[in-house]
């Protein structure tokens, strides 16, 4: 058996009832002190620290998780960690202490949305209050069971890592742009001069049959060279894209100016726009160019992803911070297994897709501090959702750069 050590407070506690007003008042105010030096000690930590019951009821939680996962004064004691971590109840039973025998520690990453996107690592550790009485039973020993629940914020860690890869992935494909823009580029001038020289000589032809036949496959080859060019110039803009140059940007205009340039194409395909745009949305800051090459690459996706007679539909709202954009079609849509390779370089669903669309779309909306989703469901369409920054909010961040907090409000805005 195991001697407990018995601190000079637990032995004031164990003749309570022969206390004085005095020495209990005492008593009282040396708790409270206690109690704030480990509230101040708990506050100070960058890592969040819950106490749960086996049912998962926080009973206690310090300052930094409240922050990360949204947690009010009133839900202590009152909510459970599964409904403001709802995915966390998906990988796990909910009752503690059913595991508590099998793993003295758990340990799980995720993924949350609310108060902000963020990824937590989370350790679960139990532990129980230690009884005065050794021999009071099982069940005693278990109605003290506690878990004690350390939040990480690895967000940072994460991005760390993806742009790492990222970064190592653009790299291998810049090497290999350049290749092929100096093999390809120059053969196609090479060809282009040539057929150059050929309409030349038949300007000089009399009129025959045989003369428009050779006419018509120079302009196919012509054609055909544009079309070689633009995928070459694709590709680069994709793993080179320039800074872009900012300016206020009203992004209702600048959506209906992307949707008159492919007014044509849609009547012609009679697929229906609804276009649900305030006109007193809030301004953001952008390149006006960068953004509709973003829009250009998503009205495109969708109109070729579409039957005759489909549907467009555009709306936004906004927040006190961000400008939100849904852009939704009702086109073949994307597989469950091939949603998550949207953004991966040469991935493209049609038949004389380059696959570099989206992933264009992607980085322009990194530069622009932004972020871009997707949802689909095969059969019945995709919608992608663009999230950009307030002039105003971006203003404030880039202002207080300098401080001392500065960085990591930015950090955490796009």
């Amino acid at each position: 058996m195991v001697a407990k050590k018995i601190s000079s407070l637990d032995k004031v506690l164990g003749r309570l009832e022969s206390l004085d007003s005095v020495n209990l008042t005492n008593l009282v105010q040396r708790l409270a002190r206690e109690r704030r030096l480990l509230e101040t000690v708990f506050n100070t930590l960058r890592e969040g620290i819950l106490v749960i019951d086996p049912h998962g009821v926080i009973e206690y939680a310090n300052e930094a998780s409240s922050r990360l996962i949204g947690l009010k004064d009133d839900d202590i004691g009152n909510v459970t960690l599964w409904k403001l971590v709802p995915d966390l109840a998906k990988s796990m039973e909910t009752n503690l202490e059913a595991l508590r025998p099998k793993l003295p520690l758990l340990l799980r990453e995720i993924e949350i949305s609310y108060p902000e996107k963020r990824c937590l690592r989370l350790y679960i550790v139990p532990f129980k209050e230690v009884l005065d009485d050794e021999d009071d039973t099982e069940s005693e020993e278990r109605e003290t069971a506690h878990f004690a629940v350390i939040l990480h914020d690895i967000t940072a860690e994460k991005l760390s890592t993806e742009e790492m890869i990222e970064n190592e992935k653009t790299s291998s494909i810049l090497l290999l742009a350049g290749g092929v823009a100096h093999e390809m580029g120059n053969p196609l001038n090479t060809i282009n001069i040539h057929l150059q020289l050929i309409q030349r000589q038949l300007r000089k032809l009399e009129e025959s049959p045989q003369a428009a036949k050779i006419r018509d496959a120079v302009e196919v080859c012509e054609g055909e060279i544009g079309r070689l060019d633009g995928i070459i110039n694709h590709f680069l803009k994709a793993i080179r894209p320039s800074p872009p140059d900012f300016s206020d940007i009203h992004l209702l205009d600048l959506i209906e100016e992307v949707l008159g340039t492919q007014a044509d194409e849609l009547a012609d395909r009679d697929i229906q726009v609804d276009v649900e745009l305030n006109r007193d949305l809030p301004v953001i800051i952008g390149d006006r160019n960068q953004l509709k090459q973003v829009f250009f690459n998503i009205f495109r996706n969708a109109m070729d992803a579409m039957d005759i007679g489909g549907h467009l539909r555009v709306r936004a709202w906004s927040d006190e911070n961000s400008v939100y954009l849904q852009i939704a079609d009702t086109g073949s849509g994307i597989s469950r297994d091939n949603l998550s390779r949207v953004f991966q370089p040469y991935y493209t669903t049609k038949k004389r897709g380059h696959g570099l669309g989206m992933m264009i779309v992607q980085r322009i909306m990194r530069d622009h501090g932004g972020r871009v989703g997707i949802e689909s469901q095969d059969g019945v369409g995709t919608s992608i959702f663009l999230e950009f920054t307030q002039k105003h909010r971006r203003a404030r961040l880039l202002k207080s750069a300098d401080e001392p907090n500065g960085g990591g409000e930015i950090g955490t805005s796009g």
